[in-house]
């Protein structure tokens, strides 16, 4: 039989091979430029980057040396000066402090010659008197005083007490009573060995001391002073320790506060 006029299927073609598959491509960082070598697929050269963060192993730098902390010895240091500095001006402003009361509660002092003070009696004789404004005009000469008063007394034992004083503001009453005692000095009596005894309830300082007199003998010298007065006593033929008394009891019936 004629194979004329079949048809005879041709082989069948073999299939095209599958087309591999295009690497993925990362995406770019924002997704706004196709054109940057990472959206086209371009490979990166690799780069060490130049800058220093202490952390990369190829940082061009080391670590970063911390601040060293103060040292402690140095911090004790300072705390102490700084307290030092601090209790020094609380001293000095504490002193400061009882320097001003102290003037302010004693500035305002009367000094007066009562006609009786415990055993001694007021001499009004024209001599006595002569020799009270003679002892307060030498006082008013030497320190100027706002009011100086002066007086004579007599004892039952015949012993006088020449007394004399002044009230004003003194900003150094241990200095001014000092100038004082040398009122007493002359030609003929020093006064010496002075030395600081109980000034009593009006504070202040008060000192006695011995006038050495060749043609008199030894006469005691006792004195106060304080921010607003400052008087002397001066006591023939009585001991120191007799005088100190005394003085302590004119100074209670003389001088006043206001």
């Amino acid at each position: 039989m004629s194979d004329r006029g079949q048809h005879t299927p041709s082989p069948a073609s073999p299939a095209p091979a599958e087309e591999a598959p295009e690497p993925a491509v990362p995406a770019a960082h924002d997704g706004s430029d196709p054109s940057s070598p990472i959206a086209t697929g371009a490979e990166i050269p690799f780069e060490l980057s130049a800058t220093d963060d202490g952390d990369s192993a190829f940082s061009l730098t080391g670590h970063d040396e911390p601040e060293a902390p103060a040292a402690p010895q140095a911090r004790t240091a300072r705390t102490i000066v700084l307290a030092s500095l601090l209790v020094v001006a609380l001293a000095g402003a504490g002193a400061l402090a009882w320097f001003g009361w102290q003037v302010n509660s004693q500035r305002q002092t009367t000094l007066s010659t009562p006609a009786k003070i415990g055993a001694l009696t007021l001499d009004d004789s024209e001599q006595a008197t002569s020799t009270a404004d003679y002892l307060q005009s030498a006082l008013n000469a030497e320190i100027q005083m706002d009011k100086a008063v002066g007086a004579v007394y007599s004892g039952g034992d015949e012993k006088s007490v020449l007394f004399f004083g002044g009230t004003t503001l003194l900003w150094s009453p241990d200095s001014d009573l000092d100038s004082a005692f040398g009122l007493v000095n002359d030609e003929q009596s020093t006064v010496s060995g002075l030395k600081e005894v109980d000034p009593g309830e009006f504070g202040g300082t008060m000192k006695c001391g011995v006038a050495k007199s060749q043609e008199d003998g030894d006469m005691t010298v006792c004195g106060w002073a304080d921010h607003g007065s400052l008087a002397l006593a001066m006591f023939p033929n009585r001991t120191e320790s007799e005088a100190a008394t005394l003085m302590r009891e004119i100074r209670a019936a003389a001088q006043t506060r206001i």
